[in-house]
């Protein structure tokens, strides 16, 4: 009753939309990878389930979500008979697979966690799904020796693509990866492009991170108790002492006269467009103060100089259809800032306030010296994106 329930509502919500993966979702007895957790937890939409945690009680291993499950295995478009890996186990998501690709196809799921990998290995046989190859590997460096792979499907939120995940594709293959960009993350699916990647879709996404070799490059500043700046560019400067100054100095408004709809697309132009991007982070305390805004809570995309910060927040307007997005801004520079800022919103509002504007290139290989606009320089390659 629970399953059936769960693909009656992830075809509701747009998880499922094609009979094969609705087909997995009802064949698969996704509790019996999860034997320790309320059925009603193994069964909710939108909830993860813990596996592991770290010493400091981080979750390092979830059973994701059955909607962004859903969502990924409609993005890799699985066939009958494909050869598939996924890189980061967990076991429900490789018996899904193994129904889509059927008796002829292959499924092979690695972690870098022999305890996670035992883990999954048990609970597939559990369940009937004896045929999954399970691998104890880093994800840095896929599977090899099964290779090449009509999908490439990553369950971990990746901060790069390594080459072994290109190289590992047939010439028609697809990767599915949950990729970070500047401190937000996507499922994006990417077709093979030359040497390269490019998208066909991207969907919101949040998984805990890769471990090993492919873990993220990121530093992280601390300002004051209760905010955080965080960026994985190297060009941005983190100067706490003089950004933890700024916030002390007058904050600047501006409006932007631009509807503020469509949260997550417009994070993701901002993340990708601004110049200098960084995200703020501020405590549920430090914005009740009305020190920072509520739009930091979960992290807001920042425009950073070495003594000035910017960053989007968002009023009620019945004329922009009920709100207007807002710049607020503080420092020596608040004032370019915020006009910086200011600009890309209302650009959007113009140009690209849909979903799925965005096309991503991934350029394997030595950044160019002089990136093109809208780079973002990763360890292995460079991400460009593209707004239609």
């Amino acid at each position: 009753m629970l399953r059936a329930d769960m693909v009656r509502a992830l075809r509701e919500q747009d998880g499922i939309k094609s009979e094969p993966v609705a087909a997995a979702f009802a064949a698969v007895p996704r509790h019996r990878f999860a034997p320790d957790a309320p059925l009603e937890l193994a069964y909710d939409l939108h909830r993860t389930v813990p596996v592991k945690k770290d010493e400091q009680g981080l979750d390092i291993s979830v059973m994701s979500a059955a909607h962004l499950q859903a969502v990924m295995l409609e993005q890799a478009s699985v066939e009958p008979g494909m050869k598939v890996v996924e890189i980061g186990s967990g076991g429900v998501n490789a018996a899904y697979l193994q129904e889509l690709v059927g008796p002829e196809g292959e499924v092979t799921t690695v972690d870098i966690d022999g305890d996670i990998i035992d883990r999954a290995r048990q609970c597939l046989d559990d369940a009937g799904y004896t045929k999954v190859k399970t691998v104890i590997a880093d994800g840095e460096t896929g599977v090899p020796d099964g290779a090449p792979y009509d999908r490439v499907i990553v369950t971990a939120a990746a901060w790069d693509i390594p080459p072994s995940w290109i190289k590992g594709l047939t010439k028609t293959g697809r990767l599915v990866v949950p990729l970070t960009i500047c401190g937000t993350t996507r499922s994006i699916a990417f077709d093979r492009e030359g040497d390269g990647l490019i998208s066909r879709s991207y969907s919101l996404a949040h998984f805990v991170p890769m471990q090993g070799e492919g873990a993220a490059e990121e530093r992280k500043v601390m300002l004051r108790k209760g905010v955080a700046v965080q960026t994985d560019d190297v060009r941005v400067p983190l100067n706490a002492p003089a950004l933890n100054h700024a916030l002390d100095t007058p904050r600047l408004e501006r409006w932007s006269g631009a509807a503020y709809d469509l949260p997550d697309e417009l994070e993701l132009f901002l993340t990708l467009s601004l110049p200098s991007p960084a995200r703020l982070h501020a405590a549920k305390d430090v914005v009740e103060r009305g020190l920072v805004e509520a739009s930091a809570l979960y992290g807001v995309p920042a425009l950073v100089r070495e003594d000035s910060i910017a960053y989007r927040t968002r009023r009620a307007n019945a004329d922009t259809g009920g709100f207007e997005s807002g710049v607020i801004a503080h420092g020596p520079q608040a004032e370019d800032l915020a006009d910086q800022y200011v600009d890309l919103l209302r650009r959007w509002a113009q140009d690209h306030r849909r979903r799925g504007a965005a096309t991503f290139r991934y350029l394997p290989g030595p950044a160019p010296s002089s990136l093109p606009q809208g780079a973002v320089l990763k360890r292995h390659g460079i991400v460009t994106a593209s707004w239609n």
